[in-house]
């Protein structure tokens, strides 16, 4: 079901993208927005991931300085049944995480250090598996795709207000349906988008919650990360609000319901799929801890035993 919605949805925003493009310039004006998509697309195909990770400032660790990151994504990897992806470190403290990556084969996993610091080891496999669940589904380049093509019917909209719509057609939208196009298309792009987005996030969770085998662990870190993204700011996510569909948790505000203006689906909705999950796969329903409660002292699998004397263990060198 999943699919199919993702489908249909996609086929929305690509309809969308030609309506406007007819409306504009008609037959012509459709054959140039397909032309510019289709140049958007191939762009973000081979660029989109080497410039979001440079966004984030996320620099590659490996076996030597980052051990036990590098083991835990590699053997996620294997139950996945994927390839090693590259795997990234962003300097943050707000605990969150992405993918990225045109296939499998050319994909990363970006964690931040916050999110290294405030989850148990337990936890944080939960989370690497939901990206690894993007990476095998594909998500990382269908929402580059998608992201294009709502960037292109913005732009479009913007051109029928200079152009005032399709001259040459006695049904174009004149001055005042140009203004409307201006205003409605990106609109309606970006409520396409973000259901793309909502639908992804929930397939992601339950394919990562397999992949895990213990989906109550990653819904103990989505509450986790939802609740410090509410007390955590992430400056770089501020300056690019673009990209926030692509984290686990939306990284600029959290949401107490599913709606339209949603990048996420709302933490509580995701959890009460994991807990069914968890019952599917006999794992046991098992609690995760409350929503909006100040965040855990509980220290992450980075840091040695209290008492132990010993200096914190810190996997990205």
């Amino acid at each position: 079901m999943n699919y199919l919605r993702t489908a249909i949805l996609l086929a929305g925003l690509t309809a969308l993208f030609m309506g406007v493009g007819y409306l504009i310039g008609g037959a012509a004006g459709a054959t140039i927005a397909l032309l510019i998509a289709a140049a958007t697309n191939l762009f973000a195909y081979w660029n989109s991931d080497r410039m979001v990770l440079s966004m984030y400032g996320a620099h590659e660790v490996d076996a030597r300085s980052a051990p036990e990151l590098v083991s835990l994504v590699a053997t996620l990897a294997g139950r996945a049944g994927l390839p090693m992806p590259r795997v990234f470190l962003m300097d943050n403290p707000q605990p969150n995480a992405f993918a990225t990556g045109r296939n499998p084969e050319n994909a990363a996993v970006a964690v931040t250090t916050g999110l290294m610091q405030s989850l148990n080891r337990e936890e944080l496999a939960g989370v690497i598996a939901h990206e690894l669940a993007h990476i095998k589904n594909h998500d990382t380049l269908l929402m580059t795709i998608t992201a294009s093509i709502a960037g292109a019917i913005s732009m479009l909209g913007q051109f029928g207000m200079f152009f005032g719509g399709n001259r040459d057609n006695n049904h174009g939208p004149g001055i005042i349906g140009s203004i409307a196009m201006m205003i409605l298309a990106p609109l309606g792009a970006m409520l396409v988008q973000m259901a793309i987005s909502r639908t992804r996030e929930y397939a992601a969770d339950d394919l990562g919650g397999r992949i895990v085998g213990q989906p109550m662990a990653l819904a103990s870190a989505l509450v986790k990360i939802s609740n410090a993204a509410h007390a955590i700011p992430n400056e770089e996510a501020e300056r690019n609000p673009a990209t926030a569909h692509m984290f686990i948790i939306n990284p600029l505000s959290g949401r107490g319901m599913d709606n339209l203006f949603s990048t996420h689906p709302a933490t509580e909705n995701r959890i009460a799929e994991l807990q069914r999950l968890a019952a599917e796969l006999g794992s046991g329903s098992g609690m995760a801890p409350s929503l909006h409660q100040p965040p855990s002292h509980r220290r992450g699998p980075w840091t040695a035993p209290r008492g132990s004397g010993a200096a914190p263990r810190r996997p990205w060198g």
